[in-house]
């Protein structure tokens, strides 16, 4: 795998091996700004793959461009696996919002935070504007940033160009996941470079199209339990049915995802919790 890449004037994607949910085998690290450099995503724990991220990051310098940060977009494992190793060897501040450093607490100490809204300009021949955007709903401290003079977004998990985005019932809310997507499709971005996969080049298209997509789901969950009892079912008994066109090996991850639904649902007053766990259509 030759890395980094060149992305764009001032951006480098360093893709690197984690352990992160499959298909996807690897989690791209960024390098933003022509002279001022933000790298996003210290995502790797393993050790030949932090030696090149280091020698990586290391080189920068080389070509007159300097680390002056660390962002995390989230805490998930396959984000954060080098994050204090990498902080600690190249003596830079990790930066991500509160509610991240929060869950990282005992595992790796965040210097700054960084909140929705905030400006960020990355001095340069070419300065980078970046603006923080708080994407709460894969992870309730996900941040994405958006330079505003190329229309480039970095979108962490938001979506994906390779594998899937999970939103479960314990980290992942699906209201506030739908809402930020219609946020991001707002954006009109040129691009957008998610933490798996090659950078998008109509990124408002697959916001909508991921959209869609749960909305989709949600209705095949609703239409779920017109072959359940009248008093509810559990999850177990709704799974096979809206997730038929979901291979059974995959069935663990769905679970999950439809925890989630049902989660929302129940919030927006469509569905109710029996008293044995399990859930009902609420009437009318």
């Amino acid at each position: 795998m030759g890395r980094p890449w060149r992305v764009t004037l001032g951006v480098e994607r360093f893709p690197a091996l984690t352990p992160t949910l499959p298909p996807a085998t690897h989690t791209n690290s960024y390098a933003l700004g022509e002279r001022e450099v933000l790298l996003i995503e210290p995502a790797t724990p393993f050790d030949d793959e932090r030696r090149a991220w280091l020698a990586w990051a290391r080189s920068l310098s080389s070509r007159g461009r300097h680390p002056i940060g660390i962002v995390l977009t989230h805490h998930h494992v396959d984000h954060v696996g080098g994050a204090w190793f990498f902080a600690n060897e190249l003596r830079l501040p990790l930066l991500a919002h509160r509610e991240t450093a929060a869950r990282l607490a005992g595992e790796a100490r965040v210097d700054r935070h960084i909140e929705d809204g905030e400006r960020i300009v990355l001095d340069g021949p070419h300065p980078m504007p970046l603006r923080v955007l708080h994407t709460p709903g894969h992870a309730p401290g996900h941040v994405c940033l958006f330079d505003e003079d190329t229309g480039t977004a970095v979108v962490g998990d938001m979506v994906a160009s390779e594998g899937t985005i999970l939103i479960e019932p314990v980290d992942g809310d699906m209201i506030e996941y739908l809402a930020q997507l219609d946020r991001l499709a707002g954006l009109s971005a040129a691009v957008a470079l998610p933490a798996h996969g090659d950078p998008i080049d109509e990124p408002t298209t697959l916001f909508r199209r991921y959209i869609a997509h749960r909305l989709a789901r949600e209705a095949k969950v609703v239409a779920a339990f017109a072959s359940m009892p009248a008093e509810g079912a559990n999850l177990d008994a709704l799974l096979p049915v809206a997730y038929a066109d979901t291979p059974p090996l995959l069935w663990p991850l769905a679970r999950m995802s439809l925890e989630a639904h049902l989660v929302k649902l129940e919030r927006e007053g469509r569905v109710l919790r029996t008293g044995d766990g399990g859930y009902r259509l609420a009437a009318g």
